[in-house]
């Protein structure tokens, strides 16, 4: 039985009490087993989301060849099959628990050196979202990577303006997304260190391109950027 969104309370609380079960496999114990999670990293073929150009394997910061006005990115995985069974449950039911599957999938998809000084910058949720989820998703992700990485996550970007881009056109995206963000005043620039925007899911790009052109704008330019993202759309 699938809980709404709107009633967070009732799947919060059975997240804490009630013993979790592979989203994969089904087996108790966790929301994600080891070997349903090596299955997942086993699968995922490293791609540009924008371009889906495949990636050669690397270790270390690496930009597609055939995106030069971007930063480096890298994913997790698509968006189909187990994962995104696994983002839809954490997002849509509150499951809370899969923050630390999924912050393990994006650290295993990151490179590990990622350079002086870095900074996690969750891309900010929309306040409706927040509130009929009972949390920020992609703030309570950026914590869990930020404790396995042992960084520091950072609210540079804030909301601007909450936009509902769940069913709507490519050109409605880019034209909301440009309006949605703004720089946090409250938060110091460290030019030294290298921030990584964290987001769920591309798209079409439009979200993490509006928030890069923000950092551009402060100074911070793509050899001091890294997305990070839990999957792309196959669409």
């Amino acid at each position: 039985m699938l809980f709404s969104v709107k009633n967070t309370t009732f799947p919060g609380l059975l997240d804490l009490l009630a013993p979790h079960s592979c989203r994969g496999c089904g087996r108790i114990g966790s929301p994600l087993c080891k070997r349903c999670k090596k299955y997942v990293i086993s699968n995922h073929k490293p791609i540009c989301p924008n371009c889906k150009t495949p990636q050669p394997p690397t270790k270390g910061i690496q930009p597609c060849h055939h995106c030069p006005d971007l930063p480096p990115i890298y994913v997790a995985g698509a968006r189909e099959g187990l994962l995104d069974d696994i983002i839809r449950a954490y997002k849509y039911q509150s499951i809370r628990a899969l923050a630390v599957p999924l912050a393990e999938l994006l650290d295993h998809a990151l490179p590990q050196d990622l350079g002086d000084h870095p900074i996690i910058v969750p891309l900010p949720t929309a306040s409706h979202h927040i509130r009929a989820r009972g949390f920020d998703h992609t703030a309570f992700l950026a914590k869990h990577l930020a404790k396995l990485r042992s960084i520091k996550v950072r609210p540079l970007l804030a909301r601007a303006k909450n936009t509902v881009q769940v069913g709507v056109d490519q050109a409605t995206r880019q034209a909301q997304a440009k309006q949605a963000y703004m720089v946090n005043p409250k938060i110091t620039i460290d030019p030294s260190a290298t921030y990584i925007l964290l987001d769920d899911i591309w798209t079409t790009g439009a979200s993490v391109k509006s928030a890069l052109d923000l950092l551009h704008s402060i100074g911070i330019k793509n050899d001091h950027i890294v997305v990070a993202l839990l999957a792309y759309s196959v669409e």
